[in-house]
């Protein structure tokens, strides 16, 4: 672009006019701000290579270049980091976040201290407060995870429960109920 005007200021600073209205401030650390003929939207390239653009709706978006990662501030509340491995993370003003890894596995974070994950083949794992863990499987199977016991229910209404102590309780649709010892032996088997 042509150059209406040139500026040199006492501090090393040096500030070019376009003829289309941008205006350029060179920095003697070698830093440079470039105002577009808006007026509103900013770029400022910084001497490490981050740089900094101030959109016409005030979004923010900082390049980090050491880390290639990108960090957009939105008007709303909203933040946004893509980091060069193709994790995105969400930061909502409310706290809530949520990550995507680069598997397309997300991840939610939300407030009041719960958890849920949704990983690509379907599966959904939820950890409450309390570490009290369900696991959804695309196959319909469901797991619960409690410090007292592990249960796997099945799609076809058969339950097993695993307690802590090792002991295994099994209970199918029909009504049996079987239970096994930490060892595996069968203490008790109602069959019907």
């Amino acid at each position: 672009e042509e150059i209406q005007r040139e500026t040199a200021y006492p501090d090393g600073k040096v500030e070019k006019v376009l003829k289309n209205g941008c205006h350029l401030i060179f920095f003697p650390n070698g830093t440079c701000k470039k105002v577009g003929s808006d007026g509103k939207t900013i770029t400022i390239t910084f001497f490490n290579g981050d740089v900094k653009q101030i959109m016409p709706d005030q979004t923010v978006i900082y390049y980090y270049a050491d880390a290639k990662t990108t960090h957009t501030t939105y008007t709303d509340g909203l933040e946004v980091l893509q980091f060069s491995n193709g994790q995105i993370e969400k930061h909502y003003p409310d706290g809530k976040k949520e990550i995507t890894f680069p598997d397309q596995t997300i991840k939610s974070l939300f407030t009041d201290g719960q958890e849920e994950s949704i990983f690509p083949d379907g599966t959904v794992v939820r950890v409450q407060r309390d570490g009290t863990k369900t696991i959804e499987f695309n196959n319909g199977q469901r797991e619960l995870h409690t410090p007292q016991f592990k249960r796997r229910e099945y799609p076809d209404g058969t339950v097993k429960t695993v307690y802590m102590n090792g002991q295994q309780e099994t209970k199918y649709v029909s009504g049996r109920v079987r239970i096994k010892d930490k060892d595996g032996n069968i203490i008790m088997d109602t069959k019907l």
